[in-house]
């Protein structure tokens, strides 16, 4: 499992975990039944307080992605995709890639680099 974090990010730490795990757990990287890592030992290879850690778990728990037992740790569980966006969600995910776009044309990424890479990401996605 490749997970890294950038301490200088205006994105919080624990978000960009559950950020790079859901990418892992969506790309088929992690899947049910494969224990996760112990929040310590993982707190300590990415460099942060295991609190940290502990919250990203917790969220992603929350999302439906893990299950935590106190003495078993964190597990991937069989998660049901909903069938539909409805319409807030929809509007939600619209926002969301705006903040995203801005946030990047904000550090100097071009335009140009933003298409080619949100088309590059439909590409595959159309391929799966």
């Amino acid at each position: 499992m490749t997970l890294r974090v950038d301490l200088k990010s205006s994105i919080p730490v624990y978000r960009q975990i559950v950020d790079g795990l859901r990418i892992l757990l969506v790309n088929g990287e992690l899947n049910p039944g494969d224990p996760m890592p112990p929040v310590r030992r993982l707190a300590l290879d990415l460099g942060v307080h295991f609190n940290t850690v502990a919250e990203a778990y917790r969220t992603l728990a929350e999302e439906g992605w893990l299950e935590i037992g106190r003495r078993t740790g964190a597990r991937v569980v069989e998660r049901a995709v909903p069938n539909r966006v409805d319409a807030p969600s929809g509007a939600a995910f619209q926002q969301r890639l705006r903040e995203l776009v801005a946030e990047q044309q904000s550090r100097g990424v071009t335009r140009g680099r933003i298409a080619r890479e949100l088309r590059r990401i439909a590409d595959t996605l159309e391929r799966t």
